[in-house]
């Protein structure tokens, strides 16, 4: 715990850190400070002024008391240094994760849409088609260059704790709605960093806890996610149910019809675009309980995913890499399939998937959808209605 007007002493070289001292994984940043920044740590939580530059660290006063744990984030406010986005470190895990074919990696204190370039420039290099960026937005000057990172992204993730350091808290509610519309107009995915953090000590979240995430789900996000919750929480896996929970509770108050809507206004006016419109259309007016999509890329899953229909998106395909990513999806559940021979082994093994992971009754429908030649055409080109 560091209290209010405390010395402490930041080191560049790695030390143990106690009541007066700690250490930062970024040197650079000791070089480049200078007297008078303040510097905000875990989450601005605790607030330092630097007071004094010495060769191997600085001298800061505390000017916000509170607690600082290991791995806690540092960021200095109002300063900008010309240090580059991308460490030796950061090189080492991207050649990792090109090795194990890791599907998608995330981002974090990025800038601007140059930091997520350059990333994806290594990828390039390291000859790496595979794993997708998921960029963390987490600093004021990536919302102000939010368009660009959604473009050079797979999808963004917002921390709205770490936003509210640097942006006004009573923003953040709106920011956070602004980016999640600005994914779903770009087709790309929007996942949100929920606080369930009273789940660390006990199982039942607040009130305020279940509304905030409600409010999320509503709000269209394709994901979420928990931290401390399932890592030094008590109760991770009663966490996960309370989670999963909230999310099926609060997706029947979704307004499917108005994302159906939104996204044919924004949608290509291309033979695939047109006939995902028809399916979800279909599949709402039908009350449908499936949409069935074969598929060799995961390109038609993620095109119906993007409409949000009221009903599973079963995606049938025999690309593990495929069903792997396509899990991130909203709605989309895949499952990996020798590749069929034929239309009618394409129409049974969808109604065997059908009656075997959801419940139905007679009578009920499910709509299939997706490229025929299976392995030949790269477009969607039919839809099939089947009734139970």
């Amino acid at each position: 715990y560091y209290k209010l007007h405390d010395i402490i002493r930041v080191y560049k070289d790695k030390i143990i850190g106690d009541t007066t001292k700690f250490s930062i994984d970024n040197s650079d940043v000791i070089t480049n400070v200078k007297t008078n920044d303040v510097i905000k740590v875990n989450k601005g939580l605790v607030s330092l002024k630097v007071k004094e530059k010495k060769e191997d660290c600085i001298l800061c006063e505390v000017i916000k008391e509170g607690f600082i744990s290991n791995e806690s984030d540092f960021r200095i406010v109002e300063s900008k240094f010309n240090i580059p986005f991308i460490t030796p470190l950061d090189r080492k895990i991207l050649k990792f994760v090109t090795e194990e074919k890791v599907d998608y990696v995330t981002l974090s204190l990025v800038n601007s849409a140059e930091d997520v370039l350059s990333i994806n420039d290594v990828l390039i290099e390291y000859n790496n088609d595979h794993t997708s960026i998921i960029t963390k937005i987490e600093k004021e000057t990536a919302f102000l260059d939010i368009d660009e990172i959604i473009k050079s992204s797979e999808g963004v993730m917002i921390d709205r704790e770490s936003l509210g350091v640097e942006i006004m808290p009573e923003r953040i509610p709106g920011i956070t709605r602004s980016i999640i519309n600005k994914c779903h107009f770009q087709s790309k995915l929007s996942l949100v960093i929920t606080e369930m953090e009273s789940t660390i000590v006990d199982i039942i979240p607040s009130k305020e806890q279940i509304n905030d995430i409600a409010t999320t789900i509503c709000d269209g996000v394709d994901a979420v996610v928990i931290t401390g919750e399932t890592t030094i929480g008590k109760y991770p896996v009663g966490t996960i149910n309370k989670m999963k929970k909230i999310i099926e509770s609060s997706e029947l108050d979704i307004n499917y019809l108005d994302f159906l809507n939104r996204t044919m206004r924004s949608e290509k006016q291309d033979v695939t675009g047109m006939i995902a419109y028809s399916v979800v259309d279909t599949a709402s007016k039908l009350n449908s309980i499936a949409i069935v999509i074969p598929t060799i890329s995961g390109y038609t899953a993620k095109k119906i995913s993007r409409y949000k229909p009221n009903c599973p998106i079963i995606a049938l395909t025999p690309n593990p890499i495929v069903a792997k990513s396509l899990g991130l999806f909203y709605g989309v559940y895949p499952i990996l399939i020798s590749e069929p021979k034929s239309l009618d082994a394409i129409l049974k093994l969808s109604k065997k998937m059908v009656t075997e992971k959801i419940n139905y009754n007679n009578g009920d429908t499910y709509v299939i959808t997706g490229g025929y030649p299976f392995n030949e055409v790269k477009h969607t080109n039919f839809m099939r209605i089947e009734e139970l």
